[in-house]
């Protein structure tokens, strides 16, 4: 409900708390549950170092580029899971990097930092993930030193200590993957684009950025433009477009 009144006084219409759950409940509308069950994807390789953990659960940061969070998550469709992998600036919460493919590993989490790395050409960042093998491969720990990140790494089996990233997929599940389904993965990879592009970060508010979107805090705190430049790194897949698209309602209303 306070969502619904923030994007109603963002859309220069003021109307009372109790006004707006009165017309709801008379609309039959009703916000929709988070309650995310889990499923493995944190696949631990023992005999690899993990990175410190240099957040300690405190997910705060004072400007862009200070504080990026990543994991990744499955998304079921007809034809076999899809999984995504995302890197999200702890300032506004927007998703700065992002990569899909059908299987997890290394690559798919160093494609997702190099779209962040390519959108948003930080001088300095802490990113903060699990201790999966992705995150602690050799792959992945050589283009963190080789770009000046700095990787740090939660505990094993504990999802607070990732709780921003988590938070993230929650709402992902509950606002699309689990009010649709998808008969391929091309079908899955277009609806998660738009959603991610053309939703959550130009037009999803929160409360945590005095419901603002990602882009529009950004933009009122004096962000810096994270325009990608022309030429620099390979973004997140090859062949998919990155252009702008233009801001939609919750493509999950959208039929399938």
């Amino acid at each position: 409900m306070r969502r619904v009144r923030a994007q109603l006084r963002h859309e220069g219409q003021r109307a009372s708390r109790k006004r707006v759950a009165r017309l709801m409940r008379e609309a039959c509308l009703r916000g929709v549950s988070r309650r995310r069950g889990f499923t493995v994807t944190t696949e631990r390789n023992v005999r690899a170092r993990p990175a410190p953990d240099l957040v300690n659960r405190q997910f705060v940061a004072d400007a862009p580029n200070v504080l990026w969070v990543a994991d990744m998550t499955y998304i079921p469709t007809w034809t076999g899971f899809l999984y995504l992998a995302v890197v999200l600036d702890a300032f506004s919460r927007k998703v700065v990097g992002w990569a899909m493919g059908e299987q997890m590993t290394a690559e798919l989490v160093i494609a997702a930092l190099n779209m962040a790395l390519h959108t948003r050409r930080p001088a300095s960042v802490i990113h903060h993930s699990d201790q999966g093998s992705q995150y602690t491969s050799l792959a992945f720990g050589g283009r963190c030193r080789e770009m000046g990140v700095k990787p740090s790494m939660g505990t094993v089996g504990d999802a607070y200590d990732n709780a921003m990233a988590e938070s993230f997929f929650a709402t992902l599940e509950c606002e699309l993957i689990d009010r649709r389904c998808w008969r391929s993965k091309a079908e899955a990879r277009t609806a998660l684009f738009t959603w991610i592009e053309s939703w959550y970060n130009p037009r999803r508010l929160h409360s945590a950025l005095n419901y603002e979107s990602p882009i529009n805090f950004e933009e009122k705190q004096g962000a810096r433009n994270d325009r990608a430049p022309s030429t620099g790194l390979p973004t997140a897949s090859a062949g998919s477009s990155q252009a702008p698209t233009a801001a939609v309602d919750n493509p999950a209303s959208q039929s399938a």
